[in-house]
């Protein structure tokens, strides 16, 4: 835990137990004496915390004036994972496109930086030096999402022209809206096709024309039934995991991809030599090739076949393009 959570814990173990010894804080708090000693200096000195050592009791309490009140910690103190989540929403709010929801989100993001400001810094100290920055965020119309979040919400179903960039064809399509994703920067509808009878992910920017079908509900799909065919599979590509790609990263490399989580169920190691062997679940191939070409030399597809032939091939065209 950081610092600040350890700071928590000992108010907390001090408010509740009354006093606490030194094992039990070094045993909850899990770090060494030395560190636990320069946290109780910093909340003596700097936060002004009474905390004193009690020798008859053999452990550590608040001490307590006569009609004092209780201490308290100044202010709100957040982790890096509550920071990191209010300022992801506050960028979120930020980049949203005119819409039903206008009125609605200045006092929202207000109540966000309120927040933020109870903390130990200021939001705008925290704005100025931590940043979310958006990658890859496509532009949409924001008329067919406020459409789809209607028909989504009143369980109808619509009728939409989907562009597909693949085929560069265009295709009309009823669907019954299931769910609505935000992945990457990018919205995504997860839909029941009529037109296919199966679950699939629209991007919601190819969505070229749209209307709700007033007068037909649409079809439910068992939430287990979705995160089983779209969830489990690698990224927006996702589907009934079929396939287990097998990665082979340099040494180098490793340093950062041993780190990454490419999906929930990968699994990892490194072999005699140092290389990182990364192990990914995935139904279809195209997001996860690109992710693979991204790393260039530095990784080597070696299962299936047919994943390593695909990135074979992108390699082959690229090197045609830039052959002298």
């Amino acid at each position: 835990m950081d610092r600040t959570e350890r700071f928590h814990l000992i108010d907390q173990l001090l408010t509740n137990q009354r006093v606490v010894s030194r094992a039990q804080f070094l045993d909850a708090l899990e770090v060494s004496p030395a560190t636990f000693k320069r946290d109780l200096e910093y909340l003596r000195d700097r936060l002004m915390a009474p905390i004193v050592w009690d020798r008859e009791r053999r452990g550590y309490r608040y001490q307590q004036d006569a009609g004092a009140e209780q201490f308290q910690l100044p202010g709100l103190w957040f982790n890096t994972s509550e920071i990191q989540a209010l300022l992801s929403m506050d960028a979120l709010l930020a980049n949203l496109q005119p819409g039903v929801l206008s009125n609605h989100i200045e006092p929202l993001r207000s109540r966000i930086r309120m927040l933020l400001d109870e903390g130990d810094h200021s939001a705008d100290e925290i704005a100025r030096r931590i940043r979310i920055i958006p990658h890859s965020a496509k532009a949409y119309r924001s008329e067919y999402f406020q459409d789809l979040c209607q028909a989504l919400l009143s369980r109808k179903r619509v009728d939409l022209t989907y562009y597909s960039r693949p085929t560069d064809s265009s295709s009309e399509r009823c669907v019954s809206p299931q769910r609505l994703i935000y992945y990457r920067d990018n919205w995504y509808l997860d839909a029941w096709c009529h037109l296919r009878q199966g679950l699939r992910s629209f991007s919601i920017d190819a969505i070229k024309a749209l209307s709700i079908t007033p007068d037909a509900a649409a079809r439910e799909i068992d939430e287990a039934v979705l995160n089983r065919e779209l969830e489990s599979g690698y990224g927006i590509f996702s589907g009934a995991a079929t396939h287990q790609a097998l990665l082979r990263f340099s040494p180098e490399t490793a340093r950062w991809v041993s780190r990454e989580t490419w999906h929930p169920d990968q699994t990892g190691e490194y072999d005699v030599d140092g290389f990182y062997l990364l192990r990914v679940p995935y139904s279809q191939d195209p997001e996860l090739v690109m992710d693979i070409l991204k790393y260039g030399a530095q990784v080597e597809v070696l299962e299936p076949a047919a994943l390593r032939a695909r990135v074979s091939q992108r390699v082959a065209a690229m090197a045609a393009l830039y052959a002298c």
